[in-house]
Parts: C-alpha cells; structure tokens; sequence
C-alpha cells in the first residue's frame, strides 16, 4: 500500500514554530509522502512562510503542497513558493511532481483552485468583466489541474492524487453555511478531476466542513483541513507496492 499524509490549512504564524514539528518527524514510520492543502500562512508574509519551512525541512518523506488563499493575502505568494521550495517542497500552481517511495511513483497534480459555486448552484461567466473573470480565473485553475494531471498519465504513475486548497465538489462542505458554498470551491475542480482522471483528490479550505467526499466519477475527495481531521496530519492508503 501506498501511504499519503495529508493536512492543510496549518495557519502557521511566528509563536507557533515548533508546534507540528515532532509530529511531522514520525512520517517516515507511517507515510511514503506529506501532502500540504494549501493556507500554511496566516497572512502570506515570508517571515511565516519561514516558520512554515522550518516544520517540513529533512522530514525523511517528500513533501508536496499548493497554496490557499491565506498564502495570497499579503501579495507574495512567489516568495512564500521560493521559500517553501528552498526547503525541499514540491509546490504546484497547474504543475506535476512524481515522487518514489520503495520503487513506488506517487504522481501529485496541484493548483490552489479558486470559487464559483457547484452545479445548478454555480456563477456563470456573463455580465460584468468581474463576473466574468472571477469564474475564467476558477476555469484557468481547473485546465491547469487537468493538464498535470494528464502529464503524470504519462509517467508511469502508480497513483495519482489531485490536491489542491478549494474543494471540488460539496460533499466535504457539509457543516459549512450553505450561503458561502460558491466561496469554497468549484464544480469545475471536480470535473478536472473525472475527465483526466485521479485515485484520490485532497483539499483543505473547508474549516467546518466533513472528511469525506467523491465526485461523480467516483473518485474518493477528502478535506483534510486540520480543524476537520484535528491532528496534525491523517494518513490515506492506495493500492501500490510502497511499503
């Protein structure tokens, strides 16, 4: 089997150095891969992104992330990915990475994602250039998505797990205000997901929201923002011939 840790919105600021450390170096005990589901920041600042590094830096395991939209908030989100990257993550925006783990090949696809609601429910692109651009940023989000996800079809890939910060289908919003649905994901995530095709896809975002979820092509979606899990990472098994 092949072991997936997966958390994400830590919300990681400066007195909170330290906090997840001793958990994340178990990972090599119970896990082939750390994926991060986007909001490490608070506020995006490099100085949190920092701390955010200091926690996964030589973990034993690879780590893969995407940004949420916390890690935007202060405008640097190259910055937060340089120094997330100088750590030895993977963090993808439309992008692939292929790991291994005793001869396992663990492709990740990542975007952060972004809103728009979710079928018969969902923002439309007409009207207002506003309108139209915030559901055209959401498609970009999910095309980017779809590629990686095609490009890793390509590399030999004994799984392929989406992960990105918005959900893709509301399964895993229950518990949340039905009213901001559209602020927490997108349909169009979703059906990224089923026409390119995923073992399993991985978002945070939805702090009140539910574990698990599946879209309609039957793909496993799990939320896995610390305050739905409540550790500090949970840890999902596919079929594979990792340890």
């Amino acid at each position: 089997m092949i072991r997936v840790a997966a958390v994400g919105d830590i919300h990681m600021g400066p007195e909170s150095q330290g906090t997840l450390r001793s958990a994340f170096e178990t990972l090599p005990e119970c896990a082939d891969v750390l994926l991060l589901a986007g909001d490490l920041t608070r506020h995006g600042t490099p100085e949190e992104a920092a701390v955010v590094a200091r926690e996964i830096k030589d973990l034993g395991v690879p780590v893969v992330a995407v940004l949420g939209n916390h890690d935007h908030h202060d405008e640097r989100p190259e910055e937060v990915t340089a120094i997330l990257r100088d750590a030895g993550a993977h963090v993808l925006e439309g992008e692939a990475a292929v790991v291994t783990a005793d001869g396992a090949r663990i492709g990740v696809a990542g975007t952060k994602g972004f809103g728009g609601g979710f079928v018969g429910r969902c923002a439309g692109e007409f009207g207002e250039p506003l309108m139209k651009e915030f559901v055209r940023y959401t498609r970009r989000c999910a095309d980017g998505l779809h590629g990686a996800l095609k490009e890793l079809e390509e590399q030999d890939c004994d799984v392929r797990i989406a992960l990105t910060h918005f959900s893709p289908v509301p399964d895993t919003l229950a518990g949340e205000p039905l009213e901001i649905y559209p602020f927490l994901g997108s349909y169009l995530l979703a059906e990224a997901i089923d026409t390119a095709g995923a073992d399993l896809a991985v978002h945070g975002h939805a702090h009140a929201g539910t574990e698990h979820g599946m879209t309609t092509g039957g793909v496993r979606v799990r939320n896995v923002a610390q305050p739905v899990i409540g550790q500090a990472f949970h840890v999902y098994h596919l079929p594979g011939t990792a340890a």
